[in-house]
């Protein structure tokens, strides 16, 4: 049910974006409609012990991280908050990798925490060479000329 509630408000999140711009309004609704999930789901990660707690703990924060970024994606659309959500995607699938790898022990503890941060390294060098643009003939030098300075 809880889920379904949410598929609902992103869509309708969707629509509003799809529709025009989000109202200050919207917006504030939109926001505390992320804080109440984000209560609701901290507050079923009481319920587990152990790690399995701090995972779910990290999921919860990482849910509501990408949400925000996504709301202020959706109010001020913009290449920089288009980033963010990807940054905060990254971010969050790291700390919950990384948390499960503390179920573990010795070196299978520092093979997995090696693998999630390999994972995030290579996330961000995409994210990294996907905002880099790509040379046009126009600002490349023309070939076979070289520039030296006397």
């Amino acid at each position: 049910m809880k889920r379904h509630l949410l598929m609902l408000a992103v869509a309708s999140c969707f629509a509003a974006a799809q529709a025009g711009a989000m109202t200050a309004d919207e917006h504030k609704v939109a926001k505390e409609k992320i804080e109440a999930d984000y209560k609701v789901d901290k507050a079923a990660c009481d319920a587990m012990k152990d790690n399995a707690k701090d995972v779910c703990k990290k999921e919860a924060e990482g849910k509501q991280k990408v949400a925000k970024a996504e709301l202020e994606q959706m109010y001020k659309p913009s290449d920089s908050n288009a980033r963010k959500v990807k940054e905060e995607k990254i971010e969050a699938t790291y700390a919950v990798a990384k948390e499960k790898c503390d179920d573990q022990k010795g070196d299978a503890k520092d093979a997995c925490q090696k693998q999630a941060k390999d994972a995030e390294n290579r996330e961000k060098a995409e994210l990294r060479a996907s905002a880099k643009p790509t040379p046009t003939p126009a600002s490349m030098p023309p070939s076979g000329k070289t520039t030296t300075q006397q």
